[in-house]
């Protein structure tokens, strides 16, 4: 599975499977990304808002395997959103990663957390920001860029006016809750689309129904969910500090049938993430 690729519009190649880092401090961070290129992850995922950059890349300088040879990303804070702020943001997070370069620089989120998905939508702000980050591109701070948590219009709003496409947006999608209608969008705009929290914040590990099909192929539920999204074209990027999570999360060779498939595309939708309900990088708000 570490072996896989996607290949981005501009020619980069991106591991198919990456290790989240969100909710964990720097010293767990550091741990878990450890852990995971000794396991052979080498696609790792942080942003400015999870506060743990500067973990991430004492892992990255300490764990033995050539910086050439991992995959970084990271994201602007969804409430930078003016050219200046995104472009000593990104300086920042290249200083705290202690990294020449980043491979994907994300923009967090279409609008601050504290007002995400809400009236506002900060059309002309994101068309500045955007800027910012082709304008990292072409001094090669970063070899790939691309959004998340980006709706159809914030996306046309950017290609609009952009000079570099987005490579990539990455939203929530998981089993139960699959935009399906805005990743033919983005696959169809050559945009790759990178599925976050695709356990559902493991809100669906005790559902029946997926539980009856993980047991037919010999599976967890996690690793079928993960497959899923894989099968939709998708990279995945579950965030665990559990090396056995790891090593069971990297364990996808299998092939989900068309039928059991569909079964899953229909799976009912999950209103409620229990005691995950409550993200902390959203400002408050509940997800």
């Amino acid at each position: 599975m570490f072996n896989e690729t996607y290949k981005l519009s501009n020619g980069v190649e991106i591991p198919k499977l990456g290790l989240g880092t969100w909710l964990l401090d720097d010293a767990q961070a550091e741990q878990a990304v450890r852990d995971a290129v000794s396991i052979g992850y080498r696609h790792i995922d942080t942003a400015q808002a999870y506060m743990n950059e500067a973990g991430v890349g004492e892992a990255i300088r300490s764990c033995g395997i050539a910086r050439e040879e991992l995959f970084i990303t990271t994201k602007a804070a969804a409430e930078l959103k003016t050219y200046g702020a995104v472009t000593q943001s990104i300086d920042e997070s290249l200083a705290k990663l202690g990294l020449d370069y980043i491979d994907i620089l994300i923009i967090h989120s279409p609008q601050p957390w504290k007002e995400f998905r809400e009236e506002k939508r900060y059309f002309e702000e994101n068309k500045e920001v955007w800027k910012s980050l082709e304008d990292a591109y072409k001094t090669g701070k970063v070899k790939a860029i691309g959004l998340s948590n980006f709706l159809q219009d914030d996306i046309e709003n950017i290609l609009s006016s952009c000079e570099i496409k987005p490579m990539v947006n990455q939203i929530l999608a998981h089993v139960s809750n699959t935009p399906f209608e805005l990743i033919d969008f983005f696959q169809k705009n050559d945009i790759l689309v990178e599925a976050y929290s695709p356990i559902a914040h493991g809100a669906v590990l005790d559902n029946p129904e997926i539980k009856v099909i993980a047991d037919n192929y010999r599976v967890s539920v996690a690793q079928l969910c993960l497959r899923y999204c894989l099968q939709l074209g998708l990279v995945v990027i579950p965030k665990t500090a559990n090396p056995d999570h790891m090593k069971n999360n990297a364990e996808l060779d299998f092939v989900i049938q068309d039928a059991d498939m569909e079964t899953l595309k229909n799976v009912e939708h999950i209103q409620d993430y229990g005691e995950h309900s409550f993200f902390p990088v959203f400002g408050g708000k509940l997800k």
